[in-house]
């Protein structure tokens, strides 16, 4: 197979764990991280160190925001991969083979990402959902207040 990315890394997202496996012209690398700050911002610093040019994650859950919005800053293409297209392939258990084959899926061009809004739209649509629920909590509020008098 041809490979269209040189330098790629693979990223298992949970809630507790990072698993990330980089695939260079030299080598496979994995490792695991915590999904604390200093955490993320140490594996963003390690991808950047490999040089590594597109990244690729599941989408499970909303664990995977705070790693998109980081790499996002350092100009890194990322690919949001729901993990349903993903999962085709029969055998693979661990955090870790996960990794490398969505490295791997990466690194041959055969991922296509999910559709992620730009920064300025996703902080809008934050702003607009707070506001609904300050509404909501308020209405629920003078509803109470008025039950009980």
């Amino acid at each position: 197979m041809q490979v269209v990315y040189e330098r790629c890394c693979g990223l298992d997202v949970h809630k507790k764990s990072v698993t990330a496996c980089i695939i260079t012209p030299e080598g496979k690398e994995l490792r695991q991280f915590g999904t604390m700050t200093d955490d993320v911002l140490e594996m963003v610093d390690w991808i950047k160190q490999h040089g590594c040019t597109h990244v690729a994650m599941e989408s499970t859950g909303s664990y995977w925001k705070p790693i998109y919005n980081l790499l996002e800053m350092e100009n890194i293409e990322i690919l949001v991969v729901n993990a349903h297209h993903i999962k085709a392939v029969p055998g693979r258990k661990s955090d870790v083979k996960d990794a490398e084959w969505i490295a791997e899926l990466l690194r041959h061009g055969l991922l296509q990402g999910s559709f992620i809004p730009t920064r300025e739209q996703r902080e809008l649509r934050e702003l607009v959902r707070y506001r609904r629920s300050l509404i909501n909590e308020r209405s629920r509020e003078i509803n109470r207040l008025q039950k009980n008098p």
